[in-house]
């Protein structure tokens, strides 16, 4: 590079540098403008906007939790999507393959039947005295490895493609009767019965009817029309779900927008906007902390009262998680977007650190753009009509942020990262491509 190409990247890099003092400046300026504004504002907006930001806090657990049950369990494709895991659960597939054997062979006399068979083979003529004395001997292992047969047939059918689609149509079908047992109907294909919720197994009795049949087991097609039932959940608090899930189902997607309202009242209504709405997210996100640990403590108590002859506790434990997980999913996504929100509050604000980390963001686009222009690069009017429109520009990136956010049918916590860091490097490229005009420098 020559002289001359040096004196130029000297002086294009000390007027950026000018530029930026000036903007500080302008913003200090600002800065000390609202200070003041914030002086005269009325004690009691501030106290209001103190209330109206912590409700929004309190609320926030019970309105994540509301949005899932009122998207969640009361939709039908949503239900089927949460319950699906289950089918392939190795826990469970242990506890159906059991419910479903023991249903088998409750309905077929194994004992009697190898008992006759081997007492008309003993009578036969032409058999050897000592053969015919064996026979009664192989009985206890016959019986076992019929059980041991019937056993490993339901296994492998459980563990199937083929019942993994029938767990979804049962599972569909019974959605329904779900709905209208937590509303307090406790008749259908999914009841009460006691403190339990149970789940029709006829269904999938009949198809391992049929491959048993199929497998040369013609003793299963006298198995008769079989109602056993497969525990979904057990509790003595099945009552009070039934009271939360209504409630929680009438306020729907009222709560969450009840919260909203209240925290951007909240934050409006402050002496100091930008630090309300960082000590509201701040609070956000630790009401999604203790949602997460009110979860975790509700895991614990749901695997100890549930009964070992019912469900195991590991079987329980999987079957809590796959019920929850979505809400799991999205109170993350949540704490982790007001995080981020925090986040952005705070680099906004005056403390030095948050100085600093701007003016390093300033300054680094700023090389980079003092670099590009010095190599020959040059945004022209674009450049010029984006330095003018910049704050417009900046609104309307951080508002397309905040749309797909929000039309995103499930983000989950990195969605909200990858928003925004896409947003941030959005904003990183108006500044970079906006150049003020000669009059402007």
């Amino acid at each position: 590079m020559s002289v001359s190409e040096n004196e130029d990247v000297g002086a294009l890099q000390a007027r950026i540098e000018e530029l930026q003092s000036q903007l500080e400046t302008e913003r200090t300026r600002k800065e000390s403008s609202m200070e003041e504004a914030q002086r005269h504002h009325p004690r009691g907006l501030s106290v209001l906007a103190g209330i109206l930001v912590v409700l929004a806090c309190v609320l926030a657990p019970l309105s994540v939790t509301s949005v899932w049950a009122n998207r969640i369990v009361s939709d039908t494709d949503q239900y089927v999507k949460t319950v699906a895991p289950l089918a392939d659960n190795p826990e469970v597939q242990a506890v159906l393959t059991d419910e479903v054997t023991q249903a088998v062979l409750d309905n077929v006399d194994v004992q009697g039947v190898t008992h006759d068979a081997l007492g008309a083979l003993a009578s036969q003529r032409d058999l050897r005295p000592a053969v015919a004395a064996a026979l009664p001997g192989l009985e206890g292992a016959l019986v076992q490895g019929i059980e041991n047969f019937v056993h490993d047939q339901v296994a492998s059918f459980i563990a199937s493609d083929q019942f993994a689609q029938l767990w979804d149509e049962v599972n569909r079908v019974a959605h329904a009767q779900v709905v209208r047992l937590l509303s307090g109907n406790t008749s259908g294909v999914v009841t009460t019965q006691g403190d339990s919720v149970t789940l029709n197994l006829a269904p999938i009795i009949e198809q391992v009817k049929s491959a048993l049949v199929a497998k040369g087991f013609t003793l299963a097609s006298s198995i008769p029309q079989v109602n056993r039932s497969f525990v979904l959940m057990q509790s003595s608090s099945i009552t009070k779900a039934q009271t939360a899930y209504d409630t929680l189902d009438t306020l729907g997607l009222w709560l969450p927008l009840i919260a909203i309202v209240l925290l951007v009242g909240g934050v409006l209504l402050a002496r100091d906007r930008r630090r309300a709405l960082l000590r509201g997210c701040l609070g956000l996100a630790g009401a999604m902390v203790v949602l997460g640990v009110g979860l975790a403590v509700m895991r614990t108590w749901y695997v100890d009262t549930t009964p070992g002859n019912v469900l195991s506790s590991s079987a329980a434990g999987d079957v809590f998680d796959t019920l929850v997980r979505f809400l799991r999913t999205a109170l993350r996504a949540v704490g982790v977007l007001a995080l981020v929100l925090a986040f952005t509050a705070f680099v906004s604000g005056p403390s030095p650190s948050a100085l600093r980390t701007r003016r390093s963001f300033t300054h680094g686009i700023g090389s980079l753009r003092g670099s590009a222009e010095a190599a020959g690069w040059q945004t022209g009017r674009v450049g010029t009509w984006t330095y003018t429109h910049r704050k417009a520009l900046r609104w309307t990136v951080a508002g397309l942020g905040g749309l797909v956010l929000v039309l995103w049918s499930q983000p989950t916590a990195w969605v909200v990262l990858v928003i925004a860091l896409v947003v941030l490097l959005l904003l990183a490229v108006i500044e970079f491509v906006g150049r003020p005009t000669q009059a402007h420098t």
